[in-house]
């Protein structure tokens, strides 16, 4: 097992998320019905024995802070080590934001220099999948490289215009890395996961910071391409991130598949999330629900189809939803029609509505109705 310490970046705000991150960070969106969008990587960390990890968060952080309030869910170090929830503080050097992700690496720097790992496993929160970072690991040190960069070959109907592309040699160096090109010239996309040794972190992340450099990508991948040995490694399995809402909507409904809720909760190794005491669905009479996932705590009494249904949602009576996904604590009212559309979480939507929206779209509700209990 070779020794390494985790960083998680969770502090980016994303305008392509529109509505949904003005109440929570990105890496807090809920996914398939009881886990977050930061559990994977966590679950990742713990399951490849990363006993000491770092969130930087700092937009919306409220509902991650909450989430993360305890690292007895993923089985972090208890002791020694742990789970440690960095958030920008003010100091005598330093009074700013994260103002990058390198810089949210240098304010933190004493926690990388504290650390006695030889290894740095730098990933981004908002990644849904599953991987063993030892191999990882192992790759880069036979690679004897400088810092190696997990990445994996798009299909062609992905638009890959936000992503940052790759383009290696046969013995998988970086040649070419640009971020969020115009025109794509490769179809390997960066997965946002690096891998490098801890004092060579340091050096480089000093080094931007005298420069006034702030971005991990821009100023350390990109600019150190030529200078350092930078290697790729592709992986084959599930990976999506979900960047903007059209992305959310379809990784969510992916878990409507059974071989990809197979892959991330039948199969060695598990995904961990913060357990919430809650009551098994409740399916009243008349209710009917297909193809869909419907978290605990729900009540339902209408028509659900092809929908992720989130925690503690109530649908009322003669209700349909159709290809939707509901999130956590939602009223729907009776009689209401809802279709292609994210329903914000806490909303109520009051009865006799309609929110629909044509196939190959998707409609954002936010609703700041009254929710009255008699």
């Amino acid at each position: 097992m070779v020794r390494a310490i985790g960083i998680i970046l969770a502090g980016g705000n994303n305008h392509r998320m529109k509505e949904l991150s003005q109440k929570r960070a990105i890496c807090a969106m809920p996914i398939a019905g009881s886990y977050r969008s930061i559990d994977f990587t966590l679950s990742n960390m713990s399951n490849s024995h990363i006993q000491k990890v770092a969130v930087f968060t700092q937009y919306n952080a409220r509902s991650l802070n909450e989430h993360l309030s305890s690292s007895k869910w993923w089985d972090f170090g208890r002791k020694q080590r742990g789970l440690f929830v960095f958030t920008p503080a003010v100091t005598a050097e330093n009074a700013n934001w994260y103002r990058g992700t390198a810089d949210a690496i240098y304010q933190n720097l004493s926690f990388l220099k504290s650390s006695h790992e030889p290894y740095v496993v730098i990933a981004s929160g908002d990644g849904v999948y599953k991987m063993d970072f030892n191999k990882v690991l192992e790759y880069h040190i036979e690679k004897k490289a400088d810092i190696t960069v997990v990445c994996r070959d798009m299909d062609s109907d992905t638009n890959i215009e936000r992503f940052g592309t790759i383009r290696m040699n046969e013995e998988s160096r970086i040649e070419e890395l640009e971020e969020k090109p115009l025109l794509a010239k490769s179809r390997t996309v960066s997965c946002g996961i690096y891998v490098l040794r801890r004092r060579q972190l340091i050096e480089m992340i000093e080094k931007c910071a005298e420069e006034d450099r702030y971005d991990f990508v821009r100023d350390i991948l990109i600019r150190y391409k030529d200078v350092k040995r930078i290697y790729g490694y592709k992986m084959k399995d599930y990976w999506r991130n979900i960047a903007s809402v059209e992305d959310y909507y379809g990784t969510n409904m992916d878990f409507l598949k059974p071989e990809v809720r197979d892959y991330f909760f039948k199969q060695y190794p598990d995904i961990y999330s913060k357990v919430d005491d809650l009551p098994p669905a409740k399916y009243n009479v008349g209710s009917q629900v297909r193809n869909s996932l419907m978290a605990s705590g729900c009540i339902v009494n209408g028509v659900v189809e092809n929908s992720v249904i989130f925690k503690k949602c109530y649908i009322g009576n003669n209700c349909v939803i159709r290809n939707s996904i509901i999130l956590n604590d939602v009223y729907i009212g009776d009689n209401t029609r809802i279709e292609n559309c994210i329903v914000e979480s806490r909303d109520t939507i009051r009865a006799n509505s309609t929110y629909t929206e044509e196939p190959g779209r998707i409609r954002i509700v936010v609703e700041r109705n009254d929710r009255y209990v008699i």
